[in-house]
């Protein structure tokens, strides 16, 4: 059973040159305790679908279509519905800790804030929770941690005191926003296995460009490019046998894989080309491909792709 169905999902931005389709007609599924990885290059739309999802965009953006949470309408919750769903039953671990995490205030308090808001906890039980938070995602010295502020603490530890944050009120749905991003590669390996034991029996949607860590941890992987998805199945069928161009370029450009990179650069969000968004960059381009759509089809059960090759 589904915990988390969004249907023909768009989320658009008004800006001076028109409006921007960051989300593009998405279908998307999340089982209970499933883990889904959804890659793709940056500002292809992967974490404005996320904010999406527990409604965190800006008053002027439109979003149309359905999500479902639980069989709860997402889209037409009253603010105070979403007020209790995040953090409670939905939370998102944001990017980029730096800008995330308050300068100005200590580590302890922030997450102490989260539960108190959630959990109503009094000030000194929420402290004492914060602290065992830390001690779950393995910060030493988590007591006199706490009491530090965000710029004391290392590019690892601030994403650990992120995850700590997002797991504070046992959610049961996880959404990960570069959980490893600018992280060296002996903290991310770090990082990559905190979240994958702390999120074992949760669902998860882990928001990434770097494939290896979608592969590491999930169960599914969603490719997406210029605001739609391209390819969806299993994380083995993924990174072992995709179908898609894009998919195959995509690994190709991985140091692990040789580093090609894929020639040319995402078309427009304002004014996306006809007919297939990749052919323009697509090796296996054909004359049709300028001028059809392609759909997102399944090709064989749990095997997902959008390209005139397969339709």
């Amino acid at each position: 059973m589904a915990l988390l169905d969004i249907t023909d999902l768009k989320t658009c931005f008004p800006s001076p040159d028109g409006l921007v389709k960051a989300v593009d007609t998405v279908d998307l599924h999340i089982d209970k305790g499933e883990r889904l990885g959804l890659i793709g290059e940056t500002g292809c739309g992967k974490t404005v679908l996320g904010l999406s999802i527990v409604r965190l965009l800006q008053a002027t953006t439109r979003i149309d279509g359905r999500i479902l949470y639980n069989n709860i309408d997402i889209l037409k919750a009253s603010d105070g519905k979403m007020r209790q769903l995040r953090g409670r039953e939905i939370a998102m671990i944001l990017q980029n800790p730096t800008t995330s995490l308050n300068p100005v205030l200590k580590i302890g308090d922030q997450i102490a804030e989260a539960i108190s808001l959630h959990q109503g906890y009094m000030r000194k039980e929420a402290w004492s929770k914060a602290v065992e938070m830390l001690e779950a995602v393995k910060i030493p010295d988590s007591a006199e941690r706490a009491h530090q502020y965000p710029h004391e603490l290392s590019g690892g530890m601030r994403e650990r005191v992120m995850i700590a944050m997002g797991l504070a009120c046992n959610p049961n749905f996880i959404i990960a926003d570069e959980p490893t991003k600018g992280l060296d590669a002996r903290t991310k390996a770090q990082i990559i296995d905190l979240i994958h034991e702390t999120t074992s029996k949760k669902a998860l949607l882990i928001i990434t460009h770097d494939l290896g860590v979608a592969g590491t941890i999930c169960d599914r992987i969603a490719v997406m490019y210029a605001g739609e998805l391209l390819e969806e199945a299993s994380s083995d069928l993924i990174l072992n046998d995709p179908l898609h161009p894009y998919t195959r370029g995509f690994i190709n450009s991985l140091p692990s894989r040789g580093l090609v990179p894929i020639p040319g650069t995402s078309p427009s969000l304002i004014d996306p080309p006809q007919g297939c968004r990749f052919h323009n960059r697509c090796p296996q381009a054909a004359k049709i491909c300028s001028k059809k759509h392609p759909t997102l089809m399944e090709i064989e059960k749990g095997h997902k792709v959008r390209c005139l090759l397969y339709n």
